[in-house]
């Protein structure tokens, strides 16, 4: 995405998605293993109808939406992306009301469909949840042409989804298909490779295998987003001791904040700032220490394997981006470099997250 020069239009949808999206078998857990293309993306399996019929999808806690292409989907941007045959399902029932996802930079838009959706790729386990509401994308824009992604699947709740849509876990919840009413996020650094071994995520139950002893859990803020309080970040000469809001973002592959905060760790950990790629490059045998983020009472430290980032060509980069909500919502997103190094654990059923140490070789 660096070297072909699509990371800035990469960077905006990204940014711009989290801005304007506010307006089988039955298992009581399930872990879905999920895939890392270049620790920038994290993708899972699901499948739609009866028969399956699969799909490679972000696993957004950013979002709360589920859409996927439609055979109608004709642009060329569908092209390489698989498309749900709604009249190969026997369980899929027509709802037919338009929807749209504006996300500045581009769009997704079509018709809402219900079938069963399942968590996990065909011949796995799943989490198989009936009656399903989702979105049959007629139309997608260019930012997810070269994107391995065929849709996104939101974990956020229902409150942040157009048109009220409820989200598939949260619909497994109600259902009572779930031992808990929460999941886990364990994400692995994998470096510069593609459709690598990932991590894994956790319905139904807290991992316990990839993740260590809970350090605590903090209240949301607000049940939207996974958002909650910060009381500080640092890192080496640089510190602010000033609360912000953050949200929790697994579909967002570097940490966000203000520029003044963002320029401050980067200049503390010797980063450059490149204008035209709007990314900071970092020396990847630098060893600058810790990233350390203040949440309730407990200071979470990111080593910097979490947070360099290999693109290629003996070039890295500082996982920070200048991000301004404009105004109202948060003030930072913590993505994947956080995740990384601590497991997320996303309590819906208590509006609360919770941190526990990556078991994951490096950390």
């Amino acid at each position: 995405m660096m070297e072909s020069g699509e990371w800035s239009t990469y960077l905006k949808y990204e940014n711009e998605m989290r801005s304007n999206a506010k307006y089988g078998s039955i298992y009581g857990s399930l872990s879905q293993p999920v895939h890392d293309w270049g620790d920038f993306e994290y993708l899972g399996n699901i499948t739609i109808g009866t028969p399956d019929q699969q799909f490679l999808v972000v696993l957004d806690t950013g979002s709360s939406n589920l859409w996927v292409p439609a055979t109608d989907c004709n642009g060329a941007p569908c092209k390489t992306k698989h498309k749900f045959d709604k009249t190969k399902s026997s369980t899929y029932k027509e709802n037919g009301k338009k929807w749209t996802i504006q996300y500045g930079s581009g769009d997704a838009s079509g018709t809402l469909g219900e079938d069963t959706v399942r968590f996990g790729a065909i011949g796995e386990n799943q989490l198989a949840i009936p009656s399903t509401t989702f979105g049959l994308a007629s139309k997608i824009s260019n930012d997810f042409k070269n994107d391995a992604t065929d849709g996104i699947l939101g974990l956020a709740f229902q409150s942040l989804a157009v048109d009220n849509v409820m989200p598939p876990l949260q619909n497994a919840i109600k259902q009572g298909l779930l031992d808990q009413p929460l999941f886990t996020v364990w994400l692995e650094h994998r470096g510069n490779m593609n459709d690598a071994a990932g991590g894994v995520f956790t319905y139904g139950a807290v991992d316990s295998t990839n993740c260590g002893p809970l350090v605590a859990y903090q209240p949301l803020s607000s049940a939207s987003y996974w958002e909650f309080k910060i009381a500080g970040i640092s890192l080496g000469t640089y510190k602010s001791t000033k609360s912000y809001s953050v949200i929790s973002d697994t579909g967002t592959s570097f940490i966000g904040g203000p520029n003044a905060v963002i320029s401050g760790l980067a200049k503390a950990a010797g980063a450059k700032y490149h204008a035209l790629d709007e990314a900071y490059y970092i020396d990847c045998n630098a060893n600058p220490g810790t990233v350390d983020i203040v949440i309730g009472t407990n200071t979470y430290s990111i080593q910097p394997v979490n947070y360099i980032v290999p693109i290629g060509s003996d070039k890295c980069l500082f996982a920070f981006f200048d991000f301004d909500f404009g105004g109202f919502g948060p003030s930072f997103i913590l993505g994947d470099p956080l995740i990384r190094q601590f497991c997320n654990i996303y309590d819906i059923g208590n509006k609360q997250i919770g941190f526990a140490p990556s078991l994951q070789k490096g950390n």
